[in-house]
């Protein structure tokens, strides 16, 4: 190995142990005291609850890991967004888990934890995975809640997309383990069935003490809407449970008697490591993110059998596209190349950036795998689509957007997965968020923005400058390295995989180790859900 690789696997490897020791900071919620107080009252975590409801030694896949961090530090923070989710298995059967950690702030909502909690419902919808709510919050943020309460993707949705998944066949089970006010109360009974834990669960619009204010009526809040009223007077609960873990023994049992599902068909065979060596991939990625590499070397570590059969190989080389499996599953792959390519015509290609003849190959290419029923895996580590005359007069634009009209009308499942850049429309026509992966997740080494740091600091300093020079005044050559010096820190900041992932940017930052887990569970997930639709690419111009 030669003494760059050695850098940076030091380097990428550091990133990942930064990545564990962040991630273990977070699974606390709201601190070991806080933990401590609540298995007092005789109840377990979040991360408790979803660990002993879901099968021993599957595997499993967090949504929204970092949701949150950095995010409400003069509220006390939200850490992980006050909400555990997980993709694992409930007695051997595919399902999504939803737990209010009530060591944050009682398990309040704040903003992102509607959008987190909309995430979890937005994957069950469209891979009719069941549902699984593990009830315990205080309900809405009070001193947010106009950020959260009454606009489309706010609290209300939820509710609204209970009824939408019970139109659909979409299996839902709440468990109320703790508080359920307000309108939260309408979530678990918007669910096909609902438990409730008997003297630590209750559900009511209003406690006792609104109840007392509103109409002078005096009852304690067990009475008022503990586990013995529900399931024997008013009959809104369905199960009565002594405990958390007899509740969660309940639910494991209720699961383990749905039927099996349509499936969508995907091609699955049976699954093979790859020949290459997977932790090479820390030694192959560079420590700049401006640095070239090989794309195909990380693919080949990747795939299984590091087997990849290029499509048109030698044309449009800045994105490399083909097919592989995964864990068995069939996968077409776009990926960004980020070494500098020749073209036939002795044409130099700068690495990471998308040209119109890559762009028409990907399109190709994408129209294939929907033809085929193909699932689709974008890497990305892209700086954009090419600029300058000769791009614009080739029809860069026209090119570009057949792409993302391709991805945009994609109908079989997307997946994303943000190695390094991830810039300007680049992001848009490798499938970033806003173009419905069913799932995405950022390596640690991953940025995430309009353009590069450098190149954003140095657009906003001329800026900047040119407004003080309208003034009259001028930055002298210290004030202007200083100024520039804050103006690319801020937006390193930005840039950053956690500043991504804590808006829900992406679904998570993940170790490259677990790339492939991430993309085998994730198929498995759409294989519930059958193509309703057929690929149609609309009006393009050719």
């Amino acid at each position: 190995m030669d003494i760059n690789f050695n850098k940076n696997e030091d380097h990428n490897k550091l990133l990942a142990s930064a990545l564990r020791q962040k991630f273990a900071k977070i699974k606390l919620g709201g601190g070991e005291k806080r933990i401590e107080k609540l298995h007092a009252k005789g109840k377990m975590t979040a991360r408790e609850r979803i660990s002993y409801l879901l099968d021993d030694n599957a595997k499993t896949i967090e949504i929204g890991a970092f949701a949150g961090d950095g995010m409400y530090e003069e509220h006390g923070g939200c850490p992980s967004g006050g909400v555990v989710i997980k993709i694992g298995y409930i007695s051997g059967k595919q399902c999504i888990v939803v737990a209010n950690d009530a060591t944050v702030k009682a398990g309040a909502w704040f903003p992102i934890t509607g959008k987190k909690n909309l995430r979890a419902q937005e994957i069950a919808i469209e891979n009719k995975l069941p549902i699984i709510y593990l009830v315990d919050s205080a309900g809405v943020y009070l001193p947010l809640q106009d950020e959260i309460f009454p606009d489309k993707e706010h609290f209300g949705r939820i509710f609204r997309n209970n009824a939408i998944m019970s139109s659909m066949g979409i299996t839902q089970i709440s468990a109320v383990m703790g508080s359920c006010v307000a309108g939260g109360a309408y979530l678990p009974i918007m669910s096909d069935e609902a438990l409730i834990v008997d003297k630590t669960g209750s559900i009511f619009l209003a406690g006792s003490y609104l109840v007392k204010a509103a109409i002078g009526e005096s009852i304690d809040n067990e009475t008022l809407g503990g586990a013995t009223t529900h399931c024997e007077i008013s009959g809104v609960t369905d199960y009565k449970s002594k405990d958390d873990k007899d509740a969660l023994d309940t639910i494991k049992n209720i699961v383990a008697k749905i039927g099996d599902f349509d499936k969508a068909g995907y091609n699955r065979i049976k699954a093979s490591k790859p020949k290459l060596k997977e932790e090479d991939i820390y030694g192959i990625l560079p420590k700049a993110r401006n640095e070239q590499y090989d794309m195909m070397e990380i693919i080949h570590r990747l795939v299984d059998d590091s087997d990849f059969e290029e499509y048109k190989a030698g044309y449009g080389q800045t994105i490399l596209t083909g097919y592989a499996r995964i864990d068995g599953w069939a996968v077409g792959i776009v990926a960004n190349q980020r070494k500098i390519v020749k073209t036939k015509k002795g044409e130099m290609q700068f690495g990471g950036v998308i040209y119109s003849d890559s762009a028409d190959k990907a399109t190709r290419f994408i129209a294939n795998c929907n033809q085929k029923k193909i699932p689709l895996v974008f890497l990305q580590d892209v700086t954009g689509f090419m600029v300058g005359s000769k791009s614009e007069h080739g029809g860069i634009i026209k090119d570009g957007a057949k792409m993302v009209n391709a991805v945009s009308n994609s109908v079989v499942p997307k997946f994303t997965i943000v190695i390094g850049n991830s810039y300007g429309a680049g992001n848009y026509a490798m499938c970033g968020k806003a173009y419905d992966p069913r799932l995405i997740y950022a390596w640690p080494s991953a940025e995430l923005a309009v353009m590069g740091g450098a190149q954003a600091a140095k657009v906003l300093l001329q800026i900047e400058t040119a407004s003080l020079k309208k003034k009259g005044e001028k930055l002298s050559t210290e004030d202007e390295k200083a100024l520039f010096d804050k103006i690319k820190a801020r937006y390193d900041t930005q840039i950053s995989p956690y500043y991504a992932a804590a808006r829900i940017w992406t679904d998570g930052i993940i170790d490259p180790l677990e790339t492939r887990k991430v993309i085998s569970m994730g198929i498995e997930a759409a294989d519930h859900a059958p193509i309703e639709k057929p690929f149609n690419l609309g009006v393009i111009q050719v």
